[in-house]
């Protein structure tokens, strides 16, 4: 089953959000109706990025690597890349 990796942008405090969801637009509407208490604060969000992977795992890891020091430098290139 196919899964996405994503980074939501808050229109509130301008920060970055990244997630993993089999449907982003759905997903982005559970941020935004404050359903995710982790970010209920920080709303509204827009979906600025995706790529698509074909399992949960891969997604997942995806993730990880961006959050971690040795991805940070590509997902600020990513983030520059779409003018954010």
């Amino acid at each position: 089953m196919e899964y996405y990796f994503y980074i939501l942008k808050s229109l509130k405090d301008k920060k970055h959000y990244t997630g993993i969801s089999k449907d982003p637009s759905n997903r982005l509407k559970q941020h935004n109706s404050g359903k995710t208490t982790s970010t209920k604060s920080r709303r509204p969000f827009v979906l600025i990025y995706k790529e698509k992977y074909p399992s949960r795992i891969e997604a997942r890891n995806r993730e990880k690597y961006l959050k971690s020091y040795m991805g940070s430098k590509e997902k600020m290139e990513i983030l520059e890349n779409i003018g954010v």
